[in-house]
């Protein structure tokens, strides 16, 4: 069996979860229901980076400790992945002990491999506590502040720390992205890093001096005193000290084949962290994707400048799979896109309730009515192989190779839909079923109805785990959609099931 291991940026533990958080881990639980789906043993793993300077001081703020301080944040975020349907293996917190063990060993490691990699310097700059980075001269705004966290005043930071020779990479990271593109993607990401390349890379911060709340950096500076390992040098290598590492088995499951991020780390997990790992002469990760931001009214989500919305009411509003769907649906998964109430209501209206849910609600009470409610024996009419043609760009848009297309996935089920929705309006069964001698007739029809609906009930089960799973049940199909496979989708023999229509499956808004 393949074995596919996805991972998505571990949140920060400084707040709730937003809209931008849930676009990236319900996209990588829709790709990991897919590839199990496709008959891959998946892996998918999220967590939490919960140290750094900006923790420490919003849990002083608290008048916590930062390890109650992110329990407590922690605990939140995983109730919200509950509660969306995330089906995470693995989540990683960076205060587990193995963590920090993991952390201790590839630094000893780099530094065992390449020992000038790491060196002492005494370093002058400006610190954005936000980022947990500071700052070059084209990442600071007129007026002082860092262009991803406008509220927050630069730090002017001075001290000695143990740098990284990132710069000693560059050449490494140029003939990477230009040898194998695929390694970031989307291109457009892909052609910023290599902006930036053509720029010069300086070396970076290691560790810093007077930080509590850290990951204690392995190696000691000259004047004997030790220091907290940088927090971006202790969040990075969460993906690997997840498999394992440094204990002996870690291979199984490293290289990880995808890393899903938002487009503003994109820097730190294409140039920071191959480099580090070829430091360290361990193998890189298969591929970097980094989506785009959900906007409000054209504005990015941003906790610290005020642009939020609540992610459980918009979950309220329709449930969990509703809101999973139209937010993949509206967002495209390879750029920014916005997202409004009204919007959300105007697509749950248009593809749930009345293609998809209208759909299937027609068909199973036409069956119920016509045939008893078991699925006729029928042959395959010719008007289902246009089908074919969508669920082939349905796997293009969702496979990887050509990208991580979902909400291309979304749009060519869509089109089934209507097109089933079409066949009905055009073969007319409730009049062919005034007619005894056009039985057979209608039975074709009907048969093509159910197996069309139980084919983009497997099709959508990655974006709508539940509604599927309730679809699913009331045509009677055998097991549960989750355990169903592609690749017998063709052959999909829908005689004899019995439906029965239940509850609408998508109630209009009022």
């Amino acid at each position: 069996m393949p074995r596919f291991y996805l991972t998505t940026a571990i949140d920060y533990a400084n707040g709730d979860p937003h809209l931008g958080h849930a676009l990236e881990k319900i996209g990588a639980d829709v790709i990991a229901r897919y590839r199990r789906l496709c008959g891959d043993e998946v892996h998918l793993l999220i967590g939490m980076d919960e140290h750094g300077q900006k923790v420490q001081q919003t849990a002083a703020k608290e008048g916590v400790a930062p390890q109650a301080f992110t329990d407590e944040i922690a605990g939140r975020f995983q109730a919200m992945w509950a509660r969306l349907g995330v089906s995470y293996d693995q989540f990683i917190r960076t205060t587990e002990a193995h963590h920090k063990a993991g952390v201790k060993a590839l630094i000893e490691r780099i530094a065992q491999h390449n020992p000038d990699d790491f060196y002492e310097r005494s370093y002058k700059g400006m610190y954005c506590v936000g980022c947990e980075a500071f700052k070059q001269d084209a990442d600071i705004d007129a007026d002082g502040t860092c262009v991803l966290h406008p509220t927050r005043v630069l730090e002017e930071v001075e001290e000695r720390n143990w740098f990284f020779r990132l710069s000693k990479y560059q050449e490494f990271l140029r003939e990477l992205l230009t040898m194998t593109p695929a390694f970031c993607e989307p291109e457009s990401r892909r052609n910023e890093i290599l902006g930036l390349l053509n720029q010069g890379l300086e070396d970076i911060s290691a560790s810093r001096s007077r930080l509590e709340w850290a990951v204690p950096f392995p190696l000691t500076l000259s004047n004997g005193e030790t220091q907290g390992t940088y927090v971006w040098f202790d969040a990075l290598p969460n993906y690997l000290t997840a498999t394992g590492f440094p204990d002996a088995g870690y291979e199984t499951r490293w290289p990880a084949d995808l890393h899903i991020i938002g487009k503003d780390i994109t820097r730190f997990h294409v140039v920071i962290w191959p480099a580090m790992l070829k430091a360290a002469g361990l193998p890189l990760p298969r591929q970097v994707w980094a989506h785009g931001f959900v906007q409000l009214g054209g504005e990015r989500f941003s906790k610290s400048a005020g642009v939020k919305l609540d992610l459980g009411e918009a979950i309220d509003r329709f449930g969990a799979d509703a809101f999973r769907y139209v937010l993949l649906r509206e967002v495209p998964f390879d750029g920014d896109g916005n997202f409004s109430w009204e919007r959300f209501e105007e697509r749950y209206t248009s593809d749930l309730a009345n293609a998809f849910g209208n759909l299937a609600s027609r068909a199973m009470a036409m069956v119920e009515k016509y045939f008893d409610g078991v699925v006729p024996a029928a042959a395959r009419p010719s008007e289902e192989e246009a089908d074919d043609a969508d669920i082939a760009a349905y796997h293009a848009a969702m496979h990887g190779e050509q990208g991580w297309l979902l909400h291309d996935g979304i749009t060519a089920v869509y089109r089934m839909t209507q097109r089933a929705n079409e066949y009905t309006a055009a073969t007319a069964p409730w009049a062919v079923a005034k007619d005894e001698a056009r039985r057979d007739e209608l039975a074709v029809i009907m048969a093509s109805l159910i197996r069309r609906i139980a084919r983009q009930t497997v099709l959508l089960a990655p974006f709508m785990p539940n509604k599927t799973q309730q679809v699913w049940a009331q045509l009677g199909a055998p097991g549960q959609v989750a355990d169903q496979r592609f690749d017998a989708l063709q052959g999909l023999d829908v005689t004899g099931w019995k439906v029965q229509k239940g509850d609408p499956l998508f109630p209009r808004p009022n």
